[in-house]
């Protein structure tokens, strides 16, 4: 019977946190667009989710949101002004780009959570998971990006001739530092209320 309880919970704590993500995916709340990038506010419920419900949990909110951030590739929830012209250059590659990285930022924050709170407490794991769960999503996004379409003709005149760490850094600026505020206090708060009602890391 405690079982089946614990399971209920997981289950509505995933059905809200990805009503959550949808939301902010289809509206305003979880983009603001400055140029080519926009900075994403939607890494906050996959980093909730890989706290509340471990890797697998983060695993599928991050899914969840390369699948939306992909849709914005075809005008589906906003427009991604990037996501149009590689899409345009590869309607596969742009999806792999898209959707891969979201999925392992959410899985590995999961794993994050679990040693963190090993060694320290789940007060700090949680504001250590929001922190990394928003890098790791720009990083792997980055790092995609340029695997994959780092040798076409619209990424090489992005880069201009600069070393690629030096792009990547000055490409997200802003974007990733306001990214990565915002999820290590909102996912460190938010879990620190969630961990009186909710079993962390199942």
């Amino acid at each position: 019977m405690k079982k089946k309880s614990f399971d209920t919970s997981q289950m509505v704590t995933l059905a809200m946190l990805s009503a959550i993500l949808l939301v902010m995916s289809f509206t305003p709340l979880g983009y603001l667009n400055i140029g080519p990038l926009a900075i994403s506010l939607n890494m906050i419920p996959v980093g909730i989710a890989a706290i509340t419900l471990g890797p697998k949990g983060g695993m599928f909110l991050g899914g969840m949101f390369g699948i939306t951030s992909f849709l914005q590739c075809i005008g589906v929830g906003g427009t991604s002004a990037m996501g149009v012209i590689l899409f345009e250059i590869s309607p596969v590659l742009a999806f792999i780009q898209r959707f891969v990285p979201r999925l392992l930022a959410g899985l590995l924050s999961g794993y994050i959570f679990i040693w963190v709170r090993k060694l320290t407490n789940t007060t700090v794991a949680n504001f250590v998971t929001g922190f990394c769960a928003a890098l790791l999503n720009t990083a792997l996004f980055m790092l995609a990006l340029v695997l994959l379409f780092g040798s076409t003709e619209y990424i090489q005149h992005l880069i201009g001739g600069r070393n690629v760490i030096v792009f990547i850094c000055a490409f997200v600026g802003i974007n990733a530092v306001v990214e990565m505020f915002a999820a290590t206090a909102v996912v460190g708060l938010v879990g620190r209320v969630l961990s009186k009602f909710v079993s962390f890391g199942r």
